[in-house]
C-alpha cells in the first residue's frame, strides 16, 4: 500500500504475570502482556509500535507512533500515527491520535481529539457576541 510505513520489529515483550513499576522507554516495538504502573514512552525519532494485549494493564501515560490496544489503559494516550482500539480495549483517560480505528466493544472514558484539531482555528459563533 502506498504511503504506509514499514512496521518495526517488536523487540521487547513484557510477559503475562510480570509487573513493572516506573517509566518504561522503548525503541522500535514493544508488546505488553503483563502490567506496567508508570508511563510507557517511545524513544527516538523512528517509527514505533506498541501492542497492549487483552490481558495487559497500563496505569500511566502512553506515547508512541502506532498503538494497538486490546487491554486496559488508565491514563492519557498519544498516538502520532495510528491508534487501533480492538474489541476488548478499555481506556480511562484522554486520547490524542493522528488516525483512529475503533472496533465494536472498545470503550473510552475520556476525551477523543485528533492531533490535527490543534491546527484548526477555533470557531466563533456570531450569536455568541449578542
Amino acid at each position: 500500500m502506498f504511503g504506509k510505513q514499514k512496521q518495526p520489529p517488536i523487540r521487547t515483550l513484557i510477559g503475562e504475570g510480570t509487573v513493572i513499576s516506573g517509566e518504561l522507554r522503548f525503541a522500535d516495538g514493544l508488546r505488553i502482556d503483563g502490567e506496567v504502573v508508570g508511563d510507557v514512552i517511545s524513544d527516538g525519532d523512528g517509527y514505533s509500535i506498541l501492542v497492549i494485549s487483552e490481558k495487559a494493564r497500563v496505569t500511566g501515560k502512553v506515547i508512541a507512533g502506532h498503538v494497538i490496544i486490546n487491554g486496559t489503559v488508565v491514563g492519557p494516550i498519544h498516538s502520532s500515527s495510528l491508534l487501533e482500539l480492538q474489541p476488548k480495549a478499555q481506556i480511562t483517560g484522554d486520547v490524542r491520535y493522528e488516525v483512529l480505528e475503533m472496533h465494536q466493544g472498545a470503550t473510552i472514558d475520556g476525551e477523543l481529539r485528533p492531533l490535527k484539531a490543534d491546527e484548526k482555528p477555533s470557531l466563533k459563533l456570531a450569536a455568541a457576541n449578542l
